[in-house]
């Protein structure tokens, strides 16, 4: 039991920040997971992102919102944001284009303390990624600087524990309501996608 226990262990430590060969297949897994990418697409759908904007999402993982974003923003700016040296690498692989041609641009950094250029921006994307942030209402708000007024905020969770059910879905939900409240963004609305379990995607505007 002890030994499964230390193996659940590491594997989630690689789906919060992957690293070395194991972070390779990590990010293969989140790349080329079905729900993933459906999921990624849906958030990406809901910021009803248009051609000139500019976006930044957080916890970009291996790029597949990034590319989804780029291809909606196809005159704009999308910076991806990730603690993570492999998935940096990897996002960067997937957008390697939009990479060149300037309309992506990779950091490499964590959410706390973070400097983004290419500022301010019209939309922010997080998916699966506030529950491990440190303070995250804190972080939200300095998010809402980067945004210019009336930007746009989609957070995004679907749980991934054993047994997650959509009540867990649902509360997710409401954390994430609570937390945009706190940081000051308003104007909000809850949707979900039906998957096992449910995606629930929370949006808010910058006043």
């Amino acid at each position: 039991m002890a030994i499964k226990q230390r193996i659940l262990r590491r594997t989630v430590r690689q789906f919060h920040e992957p690293s070395g060969p194991a972070g390779h297949v990590v990010g293969w897994v989140m790349s080329t997971r079905s729900s993933n990418v459906q999921r990624s697409r849906w958030a990406v759908g809901l910021l009803d992102v248009r051609p000139s904007e500019r976006v930044v999402e957080f916890g970009c993982g291996p790029g597949v919102a990034l590319a989804a974003l780029a291809r909606r923003a196809d005159q704009g700016l999308v910076v991806g944001v990730d603690h993570s040296a492999v998935m940096i690498r990897q996002a960067g692989r997937r957008n390697r284009a939009a990479v060149r041609a300037g309309r992506v641009r990779l950091v490499h950094a964590s959410v706390d303390g973070m400097r983004v250029p290419g500022g301010p921006f019209d939309a922010a994307l997080a998916v699966n990624t506030v529950g491990m942030w440190p303070e995250p209402a804190v972080r939200l708000r300095e998010i809402g600087g980067l945004l210019r007024p009336g930007g746009r905020i989609a957070l995004v969770s679907q749980p991934r524990c054993p047994g997650a059910t959509a009540a867990m879905s649902a509360a997710a939900a409401e954390e994430l309501a609570a937390l945009l409240e706190e940081a000051g963004l308003g104007a909000q609305r809850v949707e979900m996608l039906d998957l096992d379990p449910p995606v629930a995607c929370v949006l808010a505007v910058r006043p």
